[in-house]
């Protein structure tokens, strides 16, 4: 049987929120060939705000790095019309507002890592980056802006066909 990311989320019961909207002059996602480029993307829970080794333990902010993935996912979804148009996961981006002192960043960012993996299963195994950040919008946790490899677009119908 063919791997459906779709299927799986059914499987673990994961209902995707509704895709946010940029909050600025800029898309969420953009595709050029193969590659799926996703814009950066926090938590939509407006009440999620604070900074890890302060207000958040790494075991916080690894749950709300798993919503941020689940944005990730609507915003793709929303763009391909389905998960199943993604072939792979390449690389993530994660920035993680901390203290100086904070020193997790790489197990916050597990959250979202992790999640990718639950729903692609090998084809979510990814690159990745986390930086630690002295702010981000709105006093966000975590913002992560991810690369996919997917089902290139169909080509166009010639002219005059």
């Amino acid at each position: 049987m063919t791997w459906s990311a779709e299927r799986r989320l059914d499987e673990l019961g994961i209902v995707l929120p509704a895709p946010s909207s940029p909050r600025g002059a800029y898309t969420s996602c953009v595709q050029v060939g193969a590659l799926l480029f996703v814009a950066g993307k926090g938590p939509s829970d407006p009440a999620t705000a604070g900074k890890l080794g302060r207000d958040l333990t790494t075991a916080q902010g690894a749950a709300v790095a798993r919503t941020v993935g689940l944005e990730v996912l609507a915003s793709v979804r929303e763009f391909l019309g389905s998960l199943d148009a993604v072939r792979r996961v390449v690389r993530v981006q994660a920035f993680v507002h901390a203290t100086a002192e904070y020193e997790e960043h790489h197990l916050t960012a597990d959250g979202l890592s992790e999640l990718f993996v639950d729903v692609f299963g090998d084809a979510g195994i990814h690159t990745r980056s986390v930086l630690g950040a002295v702010s981000l919008r709105g006093g966000l946790p975590v913002v992560a802006e991810c690369l996919f490899e997917v089902a290139p677009p169909p080509a166009p119908a010639p002219p005059g066909a």
